[in-house]
């Protein structure tokens, strides 16, 4: 698909845009900062980022060329200041290097920020067949020069694959009878649209269960949609790579939108903020004390004027980390290493963001 040179369709609202430059500010004032957008999308919340902090450096990825096209042109303004990369966000260590940002064992980068899911523009231009209530090809690739759609998985997988992965990333409990449904249709031809997708999902689910939760499609839509673009594996390998690359005093802000990327986010965070070391010292020892400082307590969610003023802010879960300074990390008590939390447990304790 070639790339629409005019202005994106919808309405581009960046989600908690105020709170994400809060919490990013103590990076972003640092000499020389250089700030990674893991999920560029239309350049919302990178545009902010350069026009608020303007010695600030943005290197911005996303995998779909259209949004990046659209982005280019959003931020030319600022100049070389802007390095766009079409890529997925578990590449930062080659996009890094191609930018000849050194590893030196101190980090790469000291603001980052992930803000997860389906972007405006997927949603809102309907050909991209992410959108349920539209009717348009089954396609749903996040990058449409590669990989397969949509419509090869629902009309390609086995039965038992497909309903694994509307089990496993939809969570959807009526996913046998969805499955049987899409195989009884797809004997006949092929499913190709949207619309008959949601349809034959509509159809396979139980009246009673209709009623509520919203669209019925929306959970298939979803597990296709994670499947097709191999979401939570780039998610699993991103968020370590990122920690581990991110400078001292360096943070990170993660933007989900469902459990299954927030518990990804929750146990990257949480096994860098606990202490690894023996319980009964009072002080750690060399590398094996907790390597960030959590920002949130738990997940943060979007007020209710926020979500008035940007619904697709509704199921937003924020989380935010600090880099410890590694030798300052060695140097202070055990109990005192995690924003209103310890660095070591007791048994039975639960560590701070572990709540939800």
């Amino acid at each position: 698909m070639g790339v629409d040179m005019g202005e994106p369709r919808g309405t581009h609202v960046p989600v908690l845009l105020e709170r994400c430059l809060e919490l990013l500010a103590p990076a972003l004032e640092l000499p020389l900062a250089v700030h990674v957008d893991f999920t560029l999308g239309l350049g919302g919340h990178a545009e902010a980022v350069l026009e608020r902090f303007p010695d600030v450096v943005l290197i911005g990825l996303d995998r779909d060329p259209e949004a990046l096209e659209h982005s280019r042109r959003r931020l030319e303004r600022f100049g070389d200041r802007v390095h766009l990369v079409h890529a997925v966000y578990d590449e930062l260590p080659s996009v890094l290097e191609s930018l000849g940002l050194e590893n030196t064992g101190h980090g790469r980068f000291h603001s980052g920020l992930f803000d997860l899911g389906v972007s405006s523009l997927q949603l809102d231009e309907p050909d991209r067949g992410f959108a349920y209530a539209q009717d348009a090809p089954l396609d749903m690739r996040m990058d449409q020069s590669r990989g397969s759609t949509a419509e090869e998985v629902v009309n390609g997988y086995e039965p038992g694959d497909l309903v694994r992965v509307l089990r496993t990333y939809g969570e959807e409990k009526f996913a046998s009878r969805i499955v049987s449904a899409i195989v009884r249709e797809r004997e006949k031809g092929r499913i190709t649209s949207t619309a008959r997708l949601a349809e034959l999902v509509k159809d396979a689910i139980p009246a009673a269960a209709r009623r509520t939760g919203g669209n019925p499609a929306k959970r298939t839509f979803q597990a296709l949609r994670i499947e097709v673009n191999g979401e939570l594996a780039a998610l699993e390998s991103a968020v370590p790579t990122a920690l581990d690359s991110l400078a001292p005093n360096g943070r990170l802000v993660v933007m989900s939108y469902q459990s299954l990327e927030d518990r990804i986010v929750k146990r990257a965070i949480a096994a860098r903020a606990r202490s690894t070391g023996p319980i009964d010292l009072p002080v750690e020892l060399p590398g094996t004390g907790p390597q960030l400082r959590l920002l949130t307590k738990g997940s943060e969610q979007a007020s209710a004027a926020e979500v008035e003023a940007n619904p697709r802010a509704a199921s937003v879960r924020l989380r935010a980390v600090e880099r410890l300074d590694d030798g300052a990390a060695r140097e202070r008590p055990r109990m005192s290493t995690t924003h209103g939390g310890r660095g070591r447990l007791r048994p039975g304790e639960r560590q701070e963001g572990e709540g939800r």
